[in-house]
C-alpha cells in the first residue's frame, strides 16, 4: 500500500529543491518529533547514487540509518528512491504561491498506516518550517 503526505512551501523551487537535497539542510529538518534528530546525512544526487540519514533519539536510547538508492532524478521536479524493499517518490510542483511537495511511499507493513503517515507528515512539516525560515537572496 502507498501512503501519501504533502505540504505547500512558500518559497521558490530552487530553494525548496536545495533544502531537500543538501546534507546540512537535511540535518536541520529531518525529524518527526522534538526528541529525535538527524546527526549526519549524505547525498549522492544522481540515479544509482546513495543517500543516508542517521536518525537518533536525542537521549541516545535508539537510532537507525534511513538509507537507500536514488532510482530516478528529474531536477526540480521528481526524486524516486528505493530503501530496502520499499520505494518512494517525491514530487515538487511550483506555482505562484510556492512549491507543493508530495511524498508517496510504500507502507512498511509493520506499523499502522496512520502512524506512518503522521510520522512522515511531521518530517515534511519540519521541512516546510525550515525552508520558510531561511533567509532569502
Amino acid at each position: 500500500m502507498t501512503i501519501t503526505v504533502e505540504t505547500k512551501v512558500a518559497a521558490d523551487i530552487a530553494s525548496v529543491w536545495h533544502a531537500y537535497t543538501t546534507p546540512d539542510d537535511i540535518v536541520a529538518w529531518n525529524a518527526a518529533s522534538d526528541d529525535w534528530h538527524t546527526t549526519k546525512a549524505t547525498v549522492e544526487l544522481h540515479e544509482g547514487g546513495q543517500f543516508s540519514s542517521r536518525m537518533e533519539a536525542k537521549d541516545g536510547s535508539q537510532g537507525f540509518d534511513f538509507a537507500g538508492t536514488y532510482t530516478r532524478i528529474v531536477p526540480y521536479a521528481v526524486i524516486e528512491y528505493a530503501f530496502g524493499e520499499r520505494k518512494a517518490r517525491v514530487d515538487f510542483v511550483e506555482d505562484a504561491d510556492g512549491v507543493t511537495v508530495t511524498v508517496a511511499f510504500d507502507s512498511d507493513g509493520e506499523y499502522p498506516e496512520d502512524m506512518q503517515r503522521a510520522g512522515w507528515q511531521a518530517i515534511l512539516d519540519n521541512f516546510k518550517r525550515h525552508v520558510e525560515a531561511k533567509p532569502r537572496g
